[in-house]
């Protein structure tokens, strides 16, 4: 091999490993390149991601009012046609001024007033107090209250009340004047449900013992009672002593005095 081939050789040689390693650092600007490029995109992409992206949104279903209505069932006018009837039978429409009065037109505004000088003519007594004994009703919130009125002479008179309640049942009022009517009719009695009969002995001594300790505070219930049984004692003890009583072949205990 001649001097100038050899001299070639080594020459071609650097300069291929020179491009080599020209090649090997350009790959790792690009590398290095690439790596800051995906570094600076992320937050920018996930910013984009973050106002751009399409937002989904749970719809919240609308909560709908509950209303609370009193039912026909439940609607009661007893009470507001005995606190009517008491306060119109107190009134007279010689002093639509008094209390009474101005309570009696409240409840029934167009309802007219009693004349207190024809029931001075039939001595009436003084009025004691008035009692709902019964309702019905006769229509779609239409009603007849029955009440009783008491008198200082121990004599009742019944009136049958109208009273008209609102849809909801929240709100009355009378639509006309009380009249008097019969008493309602005495219902009748049912068999006992006691069907035992208990002779006068231990027994029966025992159960007024129980009465007594109960109702009348002499001595301790709980030896009285089964096991496993909690009664309290009436306190304060309304009756001072129980007696038992036997009607035929079966007894009955009764408060005899009022502590």
């Amino acid at each position: 091999m001649s001097p100038g081939k050899q001299a070639t050789e080594p020459e071609t040689a650097v300069v291929a490993a020179g491009v080599r390693l020209e090649k090997m650092h350009r790959r790792v600007r690009l590398s290095r390149l690439a790596l800051f490029t995906a570094i600076a995109a992320g937050p920018v992409a996930l910013g984009v991601a973050v106002v751009s992206g399409p937002t989904t949104v749970a719809a919240v279903p609308k909560t709908k009012p509950t209303t609370l209505r009193a039912t026909s069932a439940a609607t009661d006018p007893s009470g507001y046609a005995q606190l009517f009837l008491g306060a119109w039978l107190r009134s007279s429409a010689d002093a639509a001024a008094t209390a009474q009065a101005r309570l009696a037109q409240s409840l029934a505004p167009d309802v007219e007033l009693p004349d207190r000088a024809a029931d001075a003519q039939d001595g009436q007594a003084r009025l004691e107090s008035v009692t709902a004994v019964r309702r019905a009703q006769h229509e779609a919130g239409r009603w007849w209250v029955t009440v009783a009125a008491q008198y200082a002479d121990a004599s009742v008179r019944y009136f049958v009340v109208p009273v008209a309640a609102a849809g909801d049942g929240g709100s009355f009022t009378v639509t006309g004047t009380p009249g008097v009517v019969a008493a309602p009719g005495r219902a009748e009695v049912t068999t006992s449900p006691y069907g035992v009969s208990v002779p006068q002995g231990e027994l029966s001594s025992t159960v007024g013992q129980f009465f007594d300790a109960h109702l009348a505070g002499a001595g301790e219930v709980e030896r009285y009672l089964a096991p496993g049984v909690r009664l309290s004692a009436v306190s304060p003890a309304p009756y001072s002593a129980v007696t038992v009583r036997h009607r035929g072949d079966r007894s009955t205990s009764v408060p005899t005095a009022p502590s």
